[in-house]
C-alpha cells in the first residue's frame, strides 16, 4: 500500500480542531475542502453529502473525507450533533509534495466508543485551547497517537488499547525477556491459561501466532542492534535469543529481504 506508507511517515499539520455540540439545526455549507477532514461523532446523528453521496453518520462512526472533495452537511437529529472534527494536511518526508499523500481509510467505518482515543481528543482539546508552551507540538502528538488508532483498527484490524488483559501482561513478559528462552508454555502457565486456548487466544488478539510475535520482537531488536555495528551477526544472535545462528540468519533474509550480514552500521 504506497499509501500506507506515505500515510504513515507522515507528519499532520493541524488547520483546524474543534469540539462540536450542535442544535439540530446545525449544517456545513456546500463547499471543497482544501484539506483532510477526520469527524468522529459522539452523540446524534447527520447527514453528509461528500462528492454527490449521501452519507448518514450517528454515534461511533468515523468519517475520513479526503482533500478536494466537495463537502456539506445538515443536522437530522432531535438532539445535538457531537462530535470531534480535525481538519489538516499532511507532510511526509519521503515525498517533496506534501498534496501526494492521500488518506486511505474508508469514507465512513463504525469503530464505536473508544476511551482511549477520546481521552487523546479531550487533550488535545485542553492544548488546542490553552495553547502552552509548545502547544503546536504537542497536539501534533495527540492527533498522531490518534491516526495511529484509526490505522491500527481499520487497516490493520488490530485493537490493542482493548486487548485482553492477559495478552498484553504476555506481551509485556515477551518485549521484556525476549533475549531468554520464552516459551508458550511458560507464558501461559504465568498468565494462568491453558497454553492451547492461550495460543488460540494471542492469535485472535493480536492476528499472530506466539512463535511470530516473539521472533519479530527478536529480529526488530537485532536489525537495532545490527546497525550499531557494536556485535557481529553470531553476537547478535545469541543476544537476541536465538541459539542457532544460521536459524537466525535464515529467519532474517525472509522477513527483512537482507541477510543479516548485510547490514551496516
Amino acid at each position: 500500500m504506497d499509501w500506507l506508507e506515505e500515510f504513515n511517515n507522515g507528519v499532520p499539520n493541524i488547520e483546524y480542531f474543534f469540539y462540536r455540540n450542535n442544535t439540530p439545526d446545525w449544517k456545513i455549507e456546500p463547499s471543497t475542502t482544501n484539506f483532510i477532514d477526520i469527524t468522529y461523532i459522539l452523540g446524534g446523528s447527520a447527514d453528509y453529502i461528500i462528492n454527490g453521496k449521501k452519507v448518514s453518520v450517528t454515534k461511533g462512526n468515523l468519517l475520513c473525507i479526503p482533500e478536494n472533495s466537495a463537502r456539506e452537511a445538515t443536522s437530522h437529529s432531535a438532539g445535538l450533533f457531537e462530535c470531534f472534527a480535525i481538519n489538516f494536511r499532511m507532510d511526509n518526508d519521503n515525498t517533496e509534495n506534501a498534496e501526494k499523500v492521500r488518506l486511505g481509510l474508508p469514507l465512513i467505518s463504525n469503530i464505536g466508543i473508544q476511551s482511549d482515543i477520546i481521552s487523546h481528543y479531550k487533550r488535545l482539546n485542553e492544548d488546542w485551547l490553552r495553547r502552552p508552551p509548545g502547544y503546536i507540538m504537542k497536539t501534533k502528538a495527540h492527533f498522531m497517537l490518534i491516526l495511529q488508532r484509526f490505522l491500527e483498527m481499520l487497516i490493520y484490524e488490530v485493537d490493542s488499547f482493548n486487548f485482553d488483559h492477559r495478552i498484553k501482561t504476555a506481551i509485556r513478559h515477551i518485549t521484556e525477556n525476549y533475549s531468554e528462552d520464552v516459551t508458550i508454555q511458560q507464558v501461559a502457565e504465568m498468565v494462568q491459561l491453558n497454553p492451547t486456548y492461550f495460543g488460540a487466544l494471542f492469535k485472535k488478539e493480536t492476528r499472530m501466532t506466539f512463535k511470530n510475535y516473539l521472533n519479530m520482537i527478536r529480529l526488530n531488536q537485532a536489525e537495532d542492534m545490527l546497525r550499531m555495528g557494536k556485535s557481529n551477526v553470531s553476537e547478535v544472535a545469541i543476544k537476541c535469543g536465538f541459539k542457532d545462528m544460521f536459524y537466525f540468519s535464515r529467519l532474517y533474509k525472509q522477513h527483512k529481504g537482507i541477510p543479516p550480514s548485510a547490514i551496516k552500521p
